[in-house]
């Protein structure tokens, strides 16, 4: 049996360590497009300000990893699949044939159609080549600009205010990180940023960026303009599904895969960032672009390769944790809350500190919070068991962060009656 894997990310290396677990002797492919071992791209801000080396980003430290499993890492870009035949083409036209193929590629940034972007002093922080350039701009003291304050682009503004250059951070949607944080949430996380020097623009968008030998001009849709050495643009990514034009591989908003994270085609699977798989909290297909996602997808994948799909999925929980600068802010599951539903909220704006809990009845179903991180894995355990809270609920109205008591007090009466 030939597993192949399209792809070297968190999915990939989680499904080919899984295969080789569960099937010893077969022979396991992965192709990566970058020239460096696996790594995580979570980690490349940590390269940026030197809290890490290049190897510090590596999924996997030991340079004889992937041999050492009986893996074989290939480098090179999968240019085309072809299901019927079995085989994945890359980018030197060599062809590979396969008996199962997980297609786990992956993300990729998107860019805004903005005039000045092909300027070599903008940048996206997606790659370690990446990295290595905004290094060389970025110096202490530069000017620079981030476009886009979304999940990734929180966790690269701590890399520049850590390198002491000056930020300014221009976001288009109403707050910071708007698809995890609400109105309340997002502006603590906010002014948590401007106390630390940061400049952040919301509600603005930029117009264009203009060039000079001596400095880039960022130009907002308001007039104002941003001098700066160098532009990080970091709004947001999408699946990397190029490689399947003229394939018969259903696509929707990513690879669309079954609860066993087939595609429609047989033997084809998807996992991470590039597959539209189950959500937990909806019922419905989403793409959930976090690594823990990913890491389960791809065990997942692996599992029903070699078991002939025998495992169904539970479906990922939207879940989101965030440390920008000290200040800790997450959301869980329908943190925006469910039709019909109910709601508790604690807000404490001096001390940056916010919960709102969403309720279904007398089920958790999601959360916001700012400036707590111990009861994390608490919240997420009352999501993902959906176990009904009784007099509990009442109590978390009452007082949201007594979260930490009503775990407790839910799962001893749980075994109480069981």
């Amino acid at each position: 049996m030939h597993y192949v894997i399209a792809g070297a990310g968190p999915a990939a290396i989680a499904a080919a360590e899984h295969l080789r677990e569960l099937d010893a002797s077969a022979q396991v492919t992965l192709i990566g497009a970058q020239a460096q071992p696996p790594y995580s791209r979570m980690a490349i801000p940590y390269f940026l300000t030197g809290k890490v080396s290049e190897e510090g980003t590596y999924l996997r430290r030991s340079q004889d990893h992937y041999e050492a499993h009986g893996l074989n890492l290939i480098h090179g870009e999968v240019t085309a699949v072809d299901p019927k035949g079995r085989s994945v083409t890359l980018g030197d036209g060599q062809k590979i044939k396969y008996d199962k193929l997980l297609l786990a590629t992956g993300a990729e940034p998107i860019i805004p159609p903005v005039s000045g972007m092909e300027d070599p002093r903008v940048q996206q922080c997606w790659h370690l080549e990446d990295a290595e350039r905004i290094i060389e701009l970025a110096k202490p003291g530069a000017r620079a600009v981030q476009v886009g304050a979304g999940f990734i682009g929180c966790i690269i503004l701590e890399s520049w205010v850590l390198r002491e250059v000056n930020l300014t951070v221009v976001e288009m949607g109403p707050r910071m990180v708007p698809r995890m944080l609400g109105e309340k949430a997002g502006g603590l996380l906010q002014s948590w940023c401007e106390a630390k020097g940061v400049t952040v623009h919301t509600n603005t968008q930029v117009k264009a960026i203009e060039s000079t030998p001596d400095e880039l001009q960022v130009v907002l849709e308001n007039g104002e303009t941003c001098p700066a050495d160098v532009v990080i643009v970091s709004t947001g990514v999408k699946p990397r599904l190029h490689y399947l034009e003229g394939c018969d591989i259903d696509i929707d908003q990513g690879i669309v895969v079954d609860a066993h994270m087939q595609t429609n085609q047989p033997d084809v699977y998807a996992a991470g960032d590039c597959a539209q798989g189950l959500d937990f909290s909806t019922g419905e297909t989403a793409v959930h672009a976090v690594q823990p996602t990913a890491t389960e997808h791809g065990r997942i994948a692996a599992a029903n390769m070699v078991g002939n799909n025998n495992l169904p999925y539970k479906g990922s929980l939207n879940m989101n944790i965030l440390d920008t600068l000290g200040l800790v802010t997450c959301s869980f599951g329908a943190w925006e809350g469910v039709a019909g539903g109910d709601s508790a909220e604690m807000y404490n704006p001096d001390n940056h500190q916010y919960v709102n809990l969403q309720f279904k009845d007398d089920v958790l179903v999601g959360a916001n919070s700012v400036g707590y991180h111990e009861h994390l894995g608490v919240l997420r355990g009352l999501i993902e068991t959906q176990i009904p809270l009784g007099e509990w609920k009442d109590r978390l109205k009452d007082n949201p962060v007594n979260l930490v008591e009503a775990y407790q007090g839910v799962n001893q009466a749980a075994l109480q009656n069981g």
